[in-house]
C-alpha cells in the first residue's frame, strides 16, 4: 500500500502560539502592491544567497496510534559544497525505516526539500494569486499578512496555498503556513499530503531562513475495494541548523607553486 501525507481538508495552522489579533487595516504609508513588490524582490535575494550556505536538515516523520508512535523515518543531511563548489547532500543519520501504514514518494521528499522552506520570489509571483490579510503581531515581530493561491497548475508541477507573514521592517517571509496543491493526476489517487507550518530566524544578520518546520494531523484515506477506509496520525518536525556561507578556496599561483599554502614560495613580484 502506497500513501503519501495529507491534503488536508482541515483549516491550514493558523492559529499558534505567540500570534496576536490581525488588524485588517490598510499599511500606512505604503500600499499593498508596493509590500508585495517589495518582499518578493527581498524573497529573490534570500533564494540566491542561501543557494551559499550550508547547513543540516534534520526530517523526522512518525506515525502515531493515539499519542504512541508506531513507526518513523529519519533523515538527517548536511547540505555541503565539494571542492568545485558543487552543492552536495551527504546522509549522515538514516536509521531504519520504521513506517508500516504509509510510505513516502518523491512528491514527499520534493514538498520537505522545496515547499516546507516556501519563498514567493519576484520570478515565481506570476504564479500567484495574493491578497492582503491585514496586521499582526507574531512573536514580537510585526507583520503583514498574505494569503497565497496559484493562479492555475500545470500538469506535474506542484504549487504552496496557504498564509505568509511578512516582517514590516525587513519585508521577508518569517512565517509560513499551508499545504502543497497539485493538479489532479490519476497516478496520486488517494495520495493524501499535509499541511504544515514552518517559521525562520534571522541567524546571518541579514536573512530570515527556515529553522523549523512542524505538521501534526490524523489522515482519514477513504479505502477501496479492496483497502479499507484507514485514520493515521502523522507528525513532522524538521529542523534546520547550522547554516554557514560556503567561501571558495583560492588559491595564487606563482612559477608554477601555489604561494598561499607554501611558506618556504617566493613572493609573487611587486607591481
Amino acid at each position: 500500500m502506497t500513501l503519501v501525507l495529507l491534503l488536508a481538508l482541515t483549516a491550514p495552522l493558523f492559529g499558534q502560539r505567540g500570534e496576536g489579533p490581525i488588524n485588517p487595516a490598510e499599511p500606512q504609508g505604503i500600499t499593498v502592491d508596493q509590500i508585495i513588490q517589495r518582499f518578493t524582490a527581498r524573497e529573490s535575494e534570500f533564494a540566491k544567497a542561501r543557494e551559499n550556505y550550508t547547513f543540516r536538515q534534520d526530517v523526522t516523520l512518525q506515525t502515531l496510534d493515539g499519542d504512541t508512535v508506531d513507526g518513523e523515518y529519519r533523515m538527517v543531511t548536511d547540505v555541503t559544497f565539494d571542492d568545485q563548489g558543487k552543492r552536495r547532500e551527504n546522509v549522515v543519520f538514516a536509521p531504519q525505516n520504521t513506517l508500516t501504514r504509509l510510505s513516502m514518494d518523491p512528491e514527499d521528499f520534493e514538498d520537505i526539500n522545496h515547499r516546507y522552506p516556501f519563498v514567493v520570489t519576484t520570478e515565481t509571483l506570476p504564479l500567484y494569486q495574493i491578497l492582503y490579510v491585514g496586521q499582526q503581531h507574531v512573536d514580537e515581530i510585526d507583520t503583514y499578512v498574505f494569503d497565497i493561491t496559484p493562479k492555475t497548475m500545470e500538469k506535474g508541477k506542484r504549487y504552496f496555498e496557504g498564509r505568509v507573514w511578512v516582517d514590516n521592517q525587513d519585508f521577508e517571509i518569517v512565517k509560513s503556513s499551508g499545504k502543497p496543491v497539485f493538479q489532479k493526476e490519476k497516478r496520486l489517487e488517494g495520495h493524501l499530503f499535509p499541511s504544515f507550518t514552518t517559521y525562520r530566524e534571522q541567524v546571518d544578520g541579514t536573512y530570515w531562513f527556515p529553522v523549523y518546520t512542524s505538521s501534526d494531523e490524523v489522515l482519514h484515506f477513504p479505502g477501496n475495494k479492496s483497502t479499507p477506509p484507514l485514520d493515521v496520525r502523522l507528525r513532522i518536525k524538521v529542523k534546520y541548523t547550522d547554516y554557514k556561507k560556503f567561501g571558495s578556496k583560492s588559491k595564487i599561483i606563482f612559477a608554477g607553486q601555489d604561494i598561499k599554502n607554501d611558506p618556504n614560495a617566493p613572493a609573487p613580484p611587486k607591481k
